[in-house]
């Protein structure tokens, strides 16, 4: 932690040096330092994020400190969001820092009014967020490093080449924001236009270069393909997302995978409703060994989709291969300013069967619902608690989901984000 204070008095020296010369009169510099202390304690029953678990029923808690330090002048932006993940409970240890890291760092210079150009380590958060987050709800968060080119004019779109390095043996993976990439290069375009029928087109496309362990091939590459439409229209929303995958995966197989995402939502007085589904691709029994149609959804976030259990998280792996269709309805209530409540339903299919045993044929695997309620007493405090259970089947047992179909398997949290402003100076340059 002293790594972070010592950042922040750093930062803060800045206020007494002088300010660079800008190209017109009276422009302003300005130094902003925002905190964010979230705490967070969870408890879970009866269902496994990995095969791997075996400490059940578990209660734990987690805490991220996290600063924002911004300093903008006409051309220039710096930011950096140290933070410090701690954790209690977890790995049998009462206590430990999960991770001390950099969430962002990273400089942007804006060559015209229309083109600008970020370097360093930076979220990549797109369209909705299912192939691109910066998983705003794990502790650590998700970003990488490299540039981005940006372009705004009538239409919104960037270029962003990152790449991953050695990250040695000081970060956790568990707790790290880029340790779990395993990409060698990614190369990603994104573009954004809305027309004057309100429709808006969003296009992300992507080339992933990843290491192969062969010496006849050192290297295989993903390509991801497709967007979404949007309508909007007063009080209706419709929505369609779909994507293509293919290239090669680390099996060597050739992939031909696709996603679907339809969706439509309606807001009726204090009430939104937004009524889907999710349908990702896998591999019947009558694939050919050389080819997957798996379809793996990138950097994106699953529990904004698939569930706040996070029961399929890890793709294909969680599914056994088999695909997922995943229909859900969202509904989302504000009773006043402060308070709303929200209530998702998920129903799981997979795909494909799971297994040709008459046992287990079929394709349902369950049933989830996601309670929680949102409380913003005052401004910049936040407490939110939720409460998920699912009712599964025993097919969720063939995938290593949850030990024991005939128990409910249970999730809660109670969660509260403080983000106090330390620090707003502006200085004007005649």
């Amino acid at each position: 932690m002293w790594r972070v204070l010592l950042l922040v008095l750093g930062c803060c020296c800045i206020l007494n040096l002088p300010v660079f010369s800008q190209d017109s009169d009276s422009v302003k510099n300005e130094l902003i330092i925002d905190f964010e202390v979230r705490p967070r304690a969870e408890f879970r029953d009866n269902f496994m994020l990995t095969p791997a678990d075996s400490v059940m029923p578990e209660l734990f808690a987690t805490q991220r400190n996290r600063l924002s330090i911004n300093y903008l002048t006409k051309r220039f932006r710096f930011h950096a969001s140290p933070q410090e993940i701690h954790a209690w409970g977890k790995s049998g240890q009462v206590s430990r820092i999960g991770s001390i890291n950099a969430y962002e760092l990273y400089a942007e210079g804006l060559i015209n009014k229309h083109i600008s150009v970020r370097v360093g380590r930076q979220a990549l958060t797109l369209d909705n967020g299912r192939i691109f987050s910066a998983a705003p709800w794990s502790q650590q968060g998700r970003a990488h490093e490299g540039i981005r080119f940006f372009f705004n004019k009538q239409l919104n779109t960037d270029l962003t080449i990152a790449l991953t390095r050695p990250y040695g043996h000081a970060f956790d993976a568990a707790y790290s924001p880029v340790a779990s990439h395993q990409y060698n290069l990614l190369f990603v375009h994104h573009l954004k236009y809305t027309f004057k029928n309100h429709i808006t087109l969003t296009t992300i496309n992507t080339l992933e270069d990843f290491d192969k362990n062969s010496k006849q091939q050192q290297h295989y590459q993903r390509i991801t393909n497709g967007g979404r439409l949007e309508y909007s229209q007063g009080w209706l929303y419709g929505t369609v997302n779909a994507y293509y995958q293919y290239g090669e995966n680390a099996a060597g197989k050739k992939i031909r995978a696709y996603y679907i995402q339809p969706e439509i939502s309606a807001v009726v007085n204090k009430a939104t409703l937004r009524l889907g589904a999710e349908v990702i691709s896998g591999d019947r029994r009558t694939v050919p060994k050389n080819v997957s149609n798996s379809f793996v959804p990138l950097y994106g976030v699953a529990w904004k989709f698939m569930g706040n259990m996070n029961l399929f998280t890890r793709f294909p792996a969680d599914l056994n291969d088999r695909g997922l269709v995943n229909p859900y309805l969202f509904i989302l209530y504000q009773i006043n300013k402060k308070i709303s409540v929200r209530s998702d339903f998920h129903l799981f299919y997979s795909k494909h069967p799971l297994s040709e045993s008459k046992n287990f044929s079929g394709n349902y695997l369950g049933f989830e619902n996601d309670i929680s309620v949102n409380y913003k007493p005052v401004k910049r405090l936040e407490i939110i608690y939720g409460l998920s259970s699912t009712f599964a089947t025993e097919r969720m047992e063939l995938l290593k989901k949850v030990p024991d179909s005939g128990k409910v398997p249970v999730w809660s949290f109670l969660m509260i984000s403080y983000t106090p402003r330390l620090l707003h100076r502006k200085q004007s340059v005649d």
